[in-house]
């Protein structure tokens, strides 16, 4: 059209509609018999299994007996427009708690920061780790060891916390179901707590507590078999409060975080009493 309407040659048609010269000398191909038929089979498998993809088609062309290039098989899926139907993922929960930025604590019980671990026992049966410190002394408050941990148990673990240590303003976690269960923000509420959650795929943000599960991976979990529930809850128990009582944090002036917390308690104790009283 353009060469007749404009008179140009067909080097500058083409370059002006943006196609290749070798579409006006080569005739378009048709479809052999054998194409054909093997298009209305395709089409007709995908009706009947719409999610199982041109892979599974080719192995059951296969199994009929057919001899066919698997690359055809997806050539001919594609110009068939033939797909699996897309399923929209669900939208995974995330909590809504209290935007604090990368809060620097000034006092114990200011952030709790909370996560799970995994293991398993010698029969392969799971374990699962919930460990919670307190992000200003960097004493490990609790590793909780069971077979399962809900929200429920999550709960539990805090009110017995906060019985020995006193009520955190700050709970840090990421966005875990356990978490962000109502539960937990039922909690919070009777408490007076807050949390602040990370955001998804920032593991960095709870960098204190990815660190202190990195110790514990390194120095018993990855080197330590246990036998049953019970001897995990024993060994990690005993690791804990090793951790707390021996061994010396470089951030903490290589003082045990039993030893800073109490420094701090006697530095401060004037301070304190001033705002008890008030």
């Amino acid at each position: 059209m353009l060469e007749d309407s404009f008179g140009v040659s067909e080097r500058r048609a083409c370059v002006v509609v943006g196609q290749h010269r070798s579409t006006q000398r080569l005739k378009v191909a048709l479809p052999s018999d054998d194409e054909q038929e093997l298009r209305r089979w395709l089409v007709k498998f995908a009706k009947e299994h719409p999610r199982w993809g041109w892979k599974r088609a080719y192995q059951h062309l296969r199994r009929e007996g057919r001899r066919v290039n698997k690359k055809r098989v997806q050539r001919l899926w594609r110009e068939e427009g033939l797909k699996v139907p897309y399923r929209k993922r669900k939208k995974p929960l995330r909590g809504v708690g209290t935007y604090v930025g990368a809060m620097s604590p000034i006092c114990p019980n200011a952030i709790w920061a909370m996560d799970f671990q995994f293991d398993q026992t010698r029969d392969g049966k799971a374990l699962k780790l919930l460990n919670i410190i307190d992000v200003f002394t960097r004493e490990c408050l609790s590793i909780e060891v069971e077979r399962s941990i809900t929200a429920d148990d999550l709960a539990k673990v805090l009110d017995r916390l906060v019985a020995q240590h006193g009520v955190p303003a700050f709970l840090r976690c990421d966005n875990g179901p356990e978490f962000v269960a109502n539960a937990i923000v039922d909690w919070c509420r009777f408490n007076g707590s807050q949390t602040t959650f990370i955001d998804p795929g920032s593991p960095w943000q709870n960098g204190h507590c990815e660190s202190f599960n990195s110790r514990l991976r390194d120095e018993k979990l990855n080197g330590y078999l246990f036998d049953s529930l019970l001897e995990a809850k024993v060994v990690l128990e005993d690791w804990r409060d090793e951790y707390n009582h021996e061994r010396l944090h470089s951030s903490l002036c290589y003082l045990t975080p039993v030893e800073f917390k109490e420094l701090w308690r006697q530095q401060n104790q004037e301070r304190l009493s001033l705002v008890l009283d008030h």
